[in-house]
């Protein structure tokens, strides 16, 4: 595992230096603690940090081919790389190294870049082709490893984190409105956005291609059509399945360092560590957090799967030091980032650094298998109609606006005045400032919010382009497409990396996850039953059944009870200080409302308050640690010619 990042000229006469590599490789040392590595000629410059873990002695990169003209800098891990090694070498190519990374550049000599779609695994890789003059990035089918690029002053920049890409053009560091936007209502910024104008991330299953100074994006993966496998019987189904999850499993406990496993006692996760449990000849070591409060902590059930597999189990209770911790990881935070389950995350990934290196985890089971809980709200409500028709609109711009925030009913009301396919969407968001959530945000940002394109526009085109015509898979498509790299896997791959731990995700193999997609659809919910095949195969696999039947918790924080009795009062004042208000996002008087409903327990409203709070501090803690200067002027604020300046990227994309 690593980070990379690197810089090309635009134009022939551009001479790359070194140092500018090196300072943007310092700025990601988290990433790769073990190695540093330059490669700069002409006007190419690639850099690399290290995180050992296959080949510790010969894996230094970057890594080239036989006549040093195609140099590659690769982060990830390639689980099939045994296998096209021997391919290779038997065409005649030349390995001066047992690294995975050393297969990209010998099947790039094969298939130029057609060269991503052999390889099985999670990657995001930067390679220098100097006879062609051609840069090209991939980033993995589901990106589970980051990959940003801009262009400024004449070179393109690539990098595994924004930090990177300001480390050497400082420049850069220009909030993005719509980015900002998208958080609001979402609590992530979806690919290819970031909260930077023009910095962009690749987005997963893409690749980009640098030559003659244009930069073309295309697609060069899909998931297939969902729903168009039904199995003749359950036997057959969990037969399939448990042969291809138990080998996704094997190739990722593959590694010359100690490797364990994440438990939160879920089912995923469950099934990850009873798989490795039977493939592994030496006992498994098992990584676990728990919280005081006894509705947010699944520690017991984690126990009792570790006592059944005979793990050797360390746990961690996390007290609510949330001052501290917060603190912590928004200095680190490059975009504001809401899920507060990266709390817990950094927790564990801490407590399992101190015994491996690398760590399997669960994530992906509840995209394939329908796991979440609004998957089956959204399907009651598919056919509640309590709006005659053309009185819905009327409701959301009339009436919804003038009922008061604290009535509980009115966020229910105003869901179901919308379309199907917009209730989900509505579902999903947190602060949606354009519609449903307007008393927490000032005139002006609203003014200019009005008439910007609304946030849902990219996740409708997924919904109404998703392979399927099924609802639930349309919503587990949108959630694979989104959801997943935007939040779940952005989460993973910065607070593992934070620890220097690398985490595998076995659900998220590819050929795995390709088959459990065609599932039809009455596998993965039954008679309300979430995630029903998976069940199934967890309990042929031996994970004991009172883990497996039980309410879902997920891997969250206790933040209602956190916000409402633990943080010290300076924590949420902070969101009433006048610099907050000064930046013109918010509504101060909306949010002294919210914060007084939650601290009296007349409302939970901890979800909006972590979101906003979180908001501020990476302006505070990041933004304002980057640009050495005060943030309290907003983007939108800004003239529209500045603006549109600002937004103005030489970049040419192919369609997808």
């Amino acid at each position: 595992m690593c980070g990379i990042a690197g810089i090309i000229g635009t134009e022939q006469n551009y001479v790359a230096g070194a140092p500018d590599v090196h300072a943007m490789c310092q700025s990601i040392v988290h990433r790769g603690p073990d190695d540093e590595g330059i490669y700069a000629r002409g006007r190419a410059a690639l850099g690399m940090r290290r995180l050992s873990i296959i080949d510790l002695s010969t894996g230094h990169q970057p890594i080239h081919n036989e006549d040093g003209s195609i140099w590659v800098v690769f982060n990830g891990e390639i689980y099939n790389f045994p296998e096209l090694r021997r391919q290779l070498q038997s065409r005649g190519h030349r390995f001066y190294t047992h690294t995975d990374t050393e297969v990209i550049v010998h099947l790039y000599e094969e298939a130029g870049p057609g060269c991503v779609e052999k390889l099985r695994g999670m990657f995001a890789f930067a390679l220098w082709d100097e006879h062609r003059q051609r840069l090209l990035l991939a980033r993995d089918r589901f990106g589970k490893k980051p990959l940003y690029y801009a262009l400024s002053k004449e070179r393109l920049l690539f990098g595994s984190e924004v930090k990177a890409i300001l480390a050497a053009a400082p420049e850069l560091c220009e909030v993005d409105p719509e980015g900002v936007l998208n958080f609001f209502y979402f609590g992530y910024i979806p690919d290819p956005l970031t909260a930077f104008t023009r910095i962009r991330k690749l987005t997963p299953g893409h690749l980009l291609e640098f030559a003659a100074g244009q930069v073309r994006v295309a697609k060069y993966w899909e998931l297939p059509r969902y729903g168009v496998y039904e199995p003749s019987c359950e036997e057959e189904c969990l037969e399939e399945m448990e042969k291809r999850l138990a080998e996704a499993v094997r190739i990722r406990m593959i590694s010359d360092v100690p490797l364990g496993a994440l438990l939160s006692g879920g089912v995923d996760s469950s099934t990850v560590v009873a798989l490795m449990a039977r493939a592994s000849s030496r006992q498994v070591k098992t990584f676990s957090i728990g919280f005081s409060k006894s509705d947010f902590n699944e520690a017991q059930h984690a126990r009792v799967v570790a006592q059944h597999f005979g793990t050797e189990h360390h746990e961690l209770f996390v007290e609510p030091q949330i001052e501290e911790t917060v603190q912590l990881l928004t200095h680190s935070l490059e975009e504001p980032f809401g899920d507060s389950s990266m709390v817990p995350t950094y927790h564990v990934c801490q407590l399992a650094r101190q015994h491996v290196t690398v760590a399997l985890a669960g994530d992906g089971g509840d995209e394939l298998f329908g796991g979440y809980e609004r998957y089956k709200k959204y399907l009651r409500r598919r056919w509640l109609r309590v709006f005659p028709p053309g009185t819905d609109r009327l409701y959301r711009e009339q009436v919804h606006p003038r009922i008061p925030a604290e009535w509980r009913a009115g966020r229910f009301l105003y869901n179901l005045s919308l379309s199907f396919c917009d209730r989900y969407l509505d579902e999903i968001s947190v602060l949606p400032a354009s519609l449903r959530e307007r008393s927490i945000f000032s005139k002006d940002f609203l003014y200019w919010a009005d008439k910007q394109p609304s946030p849902y526009n990219l996740f409708r085109r997924y919904l109404i382009d998703s392979p399927t015509s099924d609802p639930l898979s349309r919503v587990q498509y949108l959630d694979a497409k989104t959801y997943l790299a935007g939040d779940i896997l952005t989460k993973v791959d910065r607070m593992s990396m934070a620890t220097s731990l690398e985490v595998r995700a076995p659900f998220l193999d590819h050929l795995f996850a390709e088959w459990a997609v065609q599932l039809s659809p009455r596998w993965k919910m039954r008679s309300g039953e979430l995630k029903y095949i998976l069940k199934k195969l967890a309990e042929r696999v031996g994970v004991p059944k009172q883990v497996l039947y039980r309410r879902k918790q997920g891997f969250s924080m206790p933040l209602v009870h956190w916000l409402r009795q633990e943080p010290s009062p300076a924590l949420l004042e902070i969101l009433l200080e006048p610099k907050t208000i000064q930046r013109g996002y918010l509504n101060p008087e909306g949010l002294r409302h919210r914060i007084r409903e939650h601290r009296q327990g007349l409302r939970d409203r901890s979800w909006e308050i972590w979101h906003l709070l979180i908001f501020e501090l990476w302006h505070r803690n990041f933004l304002e640690s980057a640009t050495r200067t005060p943030s309290t002027i907003s983007p939108w604020c800004k003239p529209a010619a500045e603006r549109n300046d600002m937004q103005t990227v030489a970049l040419v994309s192919s369609p997808a």
